[in-house]
Formats: structure tokens, C-alpha cells, sequence
């Protein structure tokens, strides 16, 4: 499941924004600030009850309050990447607090800086949201965002952003990373002879996908809040690893310093990032089928859904044979794969040898029914 867009007036470079969810308010006492909303309040006073939620960034040399923020780069080299979850397409507020939202925001990124061997240092937030949105709304998502920084990547913060308004809420991260004087890991270097190994889960998150889309409805098909209260009790882990996945940032430095040759997250799911890896570097990734369900933790009946879900946000990457079966990988990696020639049909993935052409993954140019809750 991913995540229309907005426009509205510039705010300054160096301020953050949200919408109403499955209520789960921030901490604090907020009682008396219940019935303000968005559109009552304004902007000034929005930014200056969630500017103080927000965390800090130890790359910091200007943060929020002027044009635009400025940050230390100390080896004149950094990683930045982007990525836009609007409610409809890749959330709905039936399902996720605004808390859930701000983590998954921030955690969705810093997945994308950490698959390139960095350490994410920075977050800049742009929200639109409907006039009629509580501000504790948008301090539960501040909170969101302050707890996956804290949880995932100690030392990153958020620096800046904007807020505006917009009938679609509408969450935009961009975030910044350190390369620490190393080159970056990128998806094109993986050798013949590489291991394929992952770290983090594989297919929960596309197991709570589904759990919600068939138990978190009504009769008509529409996301609905309190079954969706139910099935996170009844099934809290598939349900968190989908709308608060934890993915395993410190991990990405972690096999850069190991030597990965090629790395990427698996927000795509495993089949589609997989061939990925296998475009770009010309090669083919050959998947062991007993392997991958061992570290997804299932049996062989679960493989096909392990292998196209999408949205755990792991890390894949490959490694030189010499950190192979019997040689310690680093972090939480497990070895599922090699990395083996192209065949007739050009780079590929392959489970036991033979193509597999499931494509995997959510599309929401393509699935996206276009409705809410």
C-alpha cells in the first residue's frame, strides 16, 4: 500500500505540517487545546506547538527559523532522497493514527538513505492538510516523526519543512545522509559470485496489507476504524509491520563497512527490488526457496506471498563469497541467495535456478481503487 497533492502558500524553509486519523493524540496535556484546529489557528501558532515536538539533528548548524536550514557535511558529500505518502493511495485514516503516519514517514526514508551505506542525519516535513484538522493531530504526527528518529536513526531530526492546506492530506519527507568518507553502495555493483543476503523482515507487512483489506471493512469494502482497532489486537505484529514498519537502519552502514557491493530496500518487495539489483548491475539473482522462508520465518507454503509483498522496507544487498555461508555477515543479515551470470534472458530473478516472473509489489498508479476511509 503506498501513499494528491496541494498547493497553498509558502511557509518558511524551515517549518513542518498534517490530518485527522484513527485518533491517537500526542503526549502532553492537550485538553485545552482539543477543538482547535488547522484552519482556527493558522499557521504561525500550528508550527510553534509542533516545532517544539520535533527532534533534533546533531548535523544541525541552522535549524528551524530561517529560509532554509543548514547542515555540516564534514566530507563535503551527503545522501538525500524523498518520498510522498498521501491518504488515499498509500494510507488510510481509518487504519493509522497520526502517530503511526509520522513514523512510518520518517521510517520509509530513512530506509532509502541507510540502503546507500549512510547515516541519516536530517528530515525536512511538508504537510498539507484539510483546514478542519486538530492541531493535537499534528502533534501526534510531530511525535510520530520524533520517535522513529529516536527508535531507528539516534542523532537524525527533523531541520525543517512547510505546512499548507489541502482537502487530501498529504505528508512529503525528504531526508539527508552522511557517507562518513565512504563511497556510497549503490544498486549496480553486484559481482558474480556475490552473496544475496537481507536483514529485516520479509512479507509481514504485506501480510498486514492484506489482513486489513479483508477484516478492516465494512460490508461495502470501506476502511473501517474500529475493525481495523480490532485486528491490531488480534494480530499486532502483521498489522505494526505495515503501518509502522521498523526497518533496520543501522544495518545499511553496517554492510558498507563490510564491503556490500550492492544494496537497496525492499519497499517494493523482494521480487521487484530484487530484479532491480539484477538490471542495474547485469546480472541475475538466484533466491534459495528454504532460505528466504527461513528468514521470513514461514513455511514453504508461504514463499510466492514472502516474495512479491512489498512495503517491509529490509535491506537487501549482496557481498563478496568471502562473507558467504560459514563467514559472519554483519548486523541482522541472513544469506537467501547468489549472485550467478545472465542467462539467454538477460539479467533476471531466479528461485532455485529458474526464472520467477511474478512481478510483486504495490502499484498505486495501477491498483489504487481510488477510494478512502
Amino acid at each position: 500500500m503506498s501513499e494528491a497533492e496541494s498547493s497553498g502558500p509558502d511557509g518558511d524553509g524551515a517549518g513542518v505540517e498534517g490530518t485527522r486519523a484513527a485518533a491517537e493524540p500526542g503526549g502532553g496535556d492537550d485538553s485545552k487545546h482539543t477543538l482547535d484546529t488547522l484552519g482556527s489557528v493558522g499557521e504561525l501558532d500550528a508550527l510553534a506547538r509542533i516545532i517544539p515536538r520535533l527532534p533534533p539533528s546533531e548535523a544541525t548548524m541552522l535549524g528551524p527559523g530561517d529560509d532554509a536550514a543548514v547542515l555540516a557535511a564534514p566530507d563535503g558529500l551527503y545522501v538525500v532522497t524523498t518520498d510522498m505518502m498521501i491518504h488515499g493511495p498509500d494510507f488510510r485514516l481509518a487504519w493509522s493514527s497520526m502517530r503511526d503516519l509520522g513514523f512510518k514517514a520518517a521510517a520509509t526514508n530513512l530506509s532509502d538513505v541507510a540502503a546507500m551505506g549512510a547515516r541519516p542525519t536530517a528530515l525536512v516535513v511538508a504537510l498539507a492538510a484539510p483546514a478542519e484538522t486538530p492541531v493535537s493531530d499534528l502533534e501526534a504526527l510531530a511525535d510520530g516523526l520524533r520517535e522513529a528518529c529516536a527508535e531507528l536513526a539516534p542523532g537524525c531530526g527533523v531541520v525543517g519543512g512547510d505546512l499548507s492546506v489541502s482537502p487530501t492530506l498529504t505528508i512529503a519527507v525528504t531526508a539527508f545522509g552522511d557517507l562518513e568518507g565512504r563511497e556510497p553502495v549503490r544498486r549496480d555493483g553486484a559481482r558474480v559470485g556475490d552473496v544475496v543476503a537481507v536483514s529485516g523482515p520479509l512479507g509481514a507487512a504485506a501480510e498486514g496489507l492484506a489482513l486489513l483489506f479483508e477484516r478492516a471493512v465494512d460490508d461495502d469494502g470501506v476502511p473501517d476504524a474500529r475493525a481495523a482497532a480490532r485486528l491490531r489486537s488480534e494480530h499486532p505484529v502483521a498489522v505494526a509491520a505495515q503501518l509502522t514498519p521498523h526497518p533496520p537502519i543501522a544495518d545499511g552502514v553496517a554492510a558498507a563497512l563490510a564491503g556490500a557491493t550492492s544494496m537497496l530496500d525492499l519497499s517494493d518487495g523482494l521480487a521487484l527490488d530484487a530484479r532491480r539489483i539484477a538490471r542495474a548491475s547485469g546480472v541475475s539473482l538466484d533466491l534459495d526457496a528454504a532460505a528466504v522462508c527461513m528468514a521470513a520465518g514461514v513455511d514453504a507454503s508461504r514463499l510466492p506471498h514472502v516474495i512479491v509483498g512489498g512495503e517491509d522496507h529490509s535491506l537487501l544487498a549482496t557481498f563478496p563469497p568471502a562473507t558467504g555461508p560459514g563467514q559472519s555477515l554483519p548486523g541482522g543479515f541472513r544469506v537467501i541467495g547468489r549472485v550467478v551470470e545472465a542467462g539467454a534472458e538477460g539479467p533476471a530473478l531466479l528461485v532455485g535456478g529458474r526464472v520467477f516472473a511474478a512481478r510483486g509489489g504495490w502499484d498505486s498508479f495501477d491498483e489504487w481503487s481510488g477510494g478512502v476511509g
